[in-house]
């Protein structure tokens, strides 16, 4: 079922490049970004809300005595917006597994390597230890494994030679900014959900890799 303006809430902790994109793409899309909530009151992205004019809240971890409590915290404000959609956006903060089942079904995270290869930190640098000739982006569900939510979208780049890690990561985000606000139109349109912890489109079932985006 398409969701008529998708209401999309966005957590981040940075500079908040992948919100800049998904702010600009959701000027012409089928969804709109109802609130920022950042961990961290220095956050660059905070700015980014601010100059679109979308409201933002911080809410900081430190001030919480677990992960749980933060996490409780997070979901009686979250639950205020009464959002379609939550998308990690640079979210450096491991959500409980009371957040994820809250919101089963509902969060998108982005990681920088083909899962479920490299989960994790430090993809980048571990990819050219490995001496991979691929490396990308991928977009997936939630779930209370770390980076190991079903797979919904996927996009590769070549690993050439000359690359380091920062040209990697420079690459990647490139990719990042095109699929990501891709991925959250498919779900605004009731064409993306998850299922007996998979992704299923169109309403078929999607390989464990899920959609290569662009193929080379």
């Amino acid at each position: 079922m398409q969701l008529t303006h998708c209401s999309v809430l966005v957590l981040i902790s940075g500079n908040g490049s992948n919100l800049q994109a998904i702010i600009d793409d959701s000027i012409h899309s089928n969804y709109k970004v109802c609130r920022v909530i950042c961990n961290k009151a220095d956050a660059y992205g905070l700015t980014r809300a601010a100059q679109a004019g979308i409201p933002s809240t911080v809410i900081d971890h430190r001030d919480y005595g677990s992960r749980e409590d933060f996490d409780s915290a997070l979901i009686d404000l979250i639950d205020q917006e009464q959002v379609d959609l939550i998308v990690l956006a640079g979210f450096m903060r491991i959500l409980s597994p009371k957040f994820v089942k809250h919101y089963a079904g509902k969060v998108l995270n982005i990681h920088p390597s083909l899962l479920p290869a490299y989960t994790g930190t430090d993809t980048h640098q571990r990819v050219l230890d490995a001496g991979e000739k691929e490396h990308g982006v991928s977009v997936h569900f939630v779930t209370e494994e770390l980076d190991g939510g079903p797979v919904i979208a996927q996009e590769k780049i070549s690993v050439e030679k000359n690359d380091t890690a920062d040209t990697l990561a420079d690459k990647v985000h490139i990719k990042e900014h095109i699929i990501y606000p891709k991925v959250i139109s498919w779900f605004a349109a009731g064409r993306i959900k998850m299922e007996s912890n998979k992704a299923v489109m169109d309403p078929e079932p999607l390989p464990a890799t899920g959609i290569e985006v662009h193929p080379n």
